[in-house]
């Protein structure tokens, strides 16, 4: 039996919910039921001992690993979003936060950037992945592509992912499918 973990990305309130500050694909996770999908992923991988991991991105205090010159980060600071420990960084109120065995502060887009995932995941000896989160088009993209170059068996979480529309939802699908397998929540008891 190959180790799997499940990793979850960005399901914060300022990228998922209406209230956030950044939350361009809020409309889109509410009308494609992304965080039911996430607590279903959350909950099958719990039921087959993998290892749970929830990213999220998010700043320190006074904005000192934000890239300023960044242009998807660049304003954070200017809007107050993405800020650690303040409402816009904490998850999503839906999502079954406390079936994560762990919780990773990513700097960036990649959840392989500047954090510890890759030593948590050697550590369990994981070799195969499945991913899901908001952005499809950013932190989905970016956390998979790192995933592949590091040799991991990829699988995304089609149904729980979305993206500031669905035509980007889509593109994001299309592109990562020659790099990882697409699936949705209902493939996943076919993972041996």
């Amino acid at each position: 039996m190959t180790n799997t973990a499940f990793i979850g990305l960005d399901y914060i309130v300022d990228i998922t919910h209406p209230d956030g500050k950044i939350a361009h694909a809020a409309r889109q996770v509410a009308e494609r039921d992304v965080i039911g999908a996430a607590n279903r992923a959350l909950h099958f991988a719990r039921s087959r001992n993998w290892l749970t991991v929830l990213a999220k991105v998010g700043f320190a205090k006074g904005y000192v690993d934000q890239p300023r010159h960044s242009p998807l980060f660049g304003r954070a600071h200017e809007i107050g979003a993405l800020g650690l420990n303040a409402p816009g960084t904490a998850f999503h109120p839906g999502l079954d936060q406390q079936l994560a065995d762990l919780v990773i502060v990513k700097p960036r887009i990649s959840a392989f950037y500047g954090t510890g995932l890759d030593a948590a995941l050697r550590a369990r000896c994981v070799q195969r992945l499945v991913v899901a989160g908001v952005s499809s088009a950013w932190a989905v993209q970016g956390t998979v592509r790192d995933a592949h170059d590091r040799d991991y068996q990829v699988f995304v979480l089609e149904d729980g992912c979305a993206a500031a529309s669905e035509p980007h939802h889509s593109a994001s699908m299309e592109l990562l499918g020659v790099i990882a397998k697409v699936i949705r929540v209902d493939d996943l008891a076919g993972l041996q």
